[in-house]
């Protein structure tokens, strides 16, 4: 009888050691064999998937469509305004006493009015750092920073306040739509301010019971129950300076169009 390689002599009796390393390497085996069927059935079923996604895409998606293009987002801006219960937009007062509404308290680190002072919540003028925000997306800002942000409204800014609890989804929807490149889609993300509202100590230091977004440019308002891109792209397209979408300003900045 011919010996097979890897195997023990097949003219005598196998010994117990051997019998366990033969079980051994045919689990083994078996175990490759059932792998290999496992990636194939895998791949299948993911090359599948991958082609129905596809059709229901092509079947319900137009091409160049957008749900996140300009167009898109300011063709349903009204109907989502009404499902996220946001207010009309309101044009805020001026600080009290007026003159104030445009002064300068250095650099907000020292500190200035208490934001419970300020006719508005948030701020939408009023005494203001001398230095304005850069236009961005912000994980955070400080006291002295929200001085400053005043000062970019001042400037033409338009503001997109969140309550920290809002759910994160829609907030990542709104920073992926306002935080990219100029060269890869010009949505006036150069003039707006994109962060959490939250500056504990301050009875006007978080947003109002109800509101979980606030749109503000100079002395224009608006508040929403919820969260909503289309809601925000539709104010800030118009109220910050220069507009974007070809829409025609609606705000009255000072100082429209000043760097931030």
């Amino acid at each position: 009888m011919t010996d097979v390689p890897g195997r023990p002599d097949q003219g005598r009796r196998l010994t117990k050691a051997e019998r366990k390393e033969q079980a051994r390497r045919e689990r083994e085996e078996l175990q490759r064999r059932l792998a290999s069927k496992r990636r194939a059935r895998t791949l299948s079923i993911a090359v599948g998937a991958v082609v129905v996604a596809a059709l229901v895409f092509a079947t319900t998606l137009l091409p160049g469509d957008d749900l996140t293009s300009p167009d898109q987002l300011l063709g349903r801006a009204a109907a989502a305004a009404d499902a996220a219960g946001c207010g009309d937009v309101t044009t805020t007062p001026p600080f009290d006493p007026p003159d104030q509404d445009q002064t300068h308290i250095g650099d907000g680190t020292s500190g200035g009015p208490p934001l419970s002072s300020y006719p508005a919540t948030p701020p939408a003028s009023g005494p203001h750092a001398d230095t304005p925000l850069p236009a961005g997306v912000y994980d955070s800002v400080t006291v002295a920073e929200l001085y400053r942000s005043i000062h970019s409204l001042e400037h033409g800014a338009a503001v997109i306040w969140y309550d920290p609890a809002a759910p994160a989804n829609k907030v990542t929807e709104l920073i992926e739509f306002y935080d990219r490149r100029l060269q890869d889609a010009e949505v006036g993300q150069d003039r707006v301010i994109v962060a959490p509202y939250d500056f504990p100590g301050d009875s006007a230091g978080i947003l109002p019971d109800g509101v979980q977004m606030a749109l503000v440019a100079w002395h224009r308002l608006r508040t929403c129950a919820s969260m909503d891109l289309a809601v925000a792209f539709d104010f800030t397209s118009q109220f910050s300076f220069p507009t974007t979408a070809d829409r025609e300003y609606q705000g009255e900045a000072p100082e429209p169009g000043a760097p931030i």
